[in-house]
């Protein structure tokens, strides 16, 4: 109940006393770039880029700690789901990021489990997101995912850790990768394995998969 209040808290403060001040500087912002922008020095119009970009992220920093704070609610109303239905819907809401960068989506048939659904959008959403964040420069992203219903057998399947019938998810694509030292990091919120200016993002996509997943009582690696 306390984190519950905690949260509650939280949530009202990002959506609306540090939103409030955001809106002001980017307003502001908005009117020298219509109005003043032309007048200032080369190097007034570099402080002030750096500026709108500071508020840009700031304001992608409020919206992931928003929506990772939402993955921790209580309100999780299982439902058995047509993922293939879901994975339609991210990539409808994906579809300017993916003809920007030329970008292939292969999946299917997925089937159907018993998901918490704006939870599992969101999940494949950010998966897809980073698939197309962390492409190789020139080389049209190409994403593969497919799922496979499992049966547990422990003679089988003695070292894996989900001791139960489950869902194999995998995304796979041709982006740039990762070392696999740093397997566990990139789940860890704020962690990032390159410099803000190479790649833009919070460090919190995975983090709020890494939620999702064991809010469905299962593992991600």
């Amino acid at each position: 109940l306390i984190i519950n209040k905690e949260l509650e808290s939280f949530n009202y403060i990002s959506s609306h006393d540090l939103q409030e001040p955001l809106r002001k500087i980017q307003a502001f912002s908005n009117l020298i770039l219509d109005e003043e922008y032309e007048t200032l020095s080369t190097k007034g119009k570099y402080y002030f880029e750096r500026s709108r970009l500071s508020a840009l992220h700031m304001q992608t920093l409020i919206n992931d700690l928003l929506a990772y704070s939402r993955t921790n609610a209580t309100d999780r109303k299982f439902e058995y789901s047509d993922l293939n239905k879901i994975m339609r819907e991210v990539m409808a809401a994906l579809k300017e990021e993916l003809q920007e960068k030329k970008a292939t989506v292969e999946f299917g048939p997925l089937g159907e489990a018993n998901i918490i659904p704006f939870q599992f959008r969101q999940l494949v959403q950010n998966l897809i997101s980073n698939s197309i964040k962390f492409s190789k420069s020139g080389i049209p992203p190409h994403i593969t995912i497919k799922c496979n219903y499992v049966k547990y057998d422990e003679s089988i399947h003695k070292t894996f850790p989900l001791k139960t019938d489950h869902h194999h998810i995998s995304v796979a694509d041709n982006g740039i990768g990762f070392d696999a030292s740093y397997k566990d990091k990139i789940f860890e919120i704020f962690q990032r394995l390159h410099h803000k200016e190479d790649y833009l993002g919070t460090g919190i996509g995975l983090t709020i998969v890494k939620k999702i997943v064991e809010n469905h009582k299962g593992i991600v690696t």
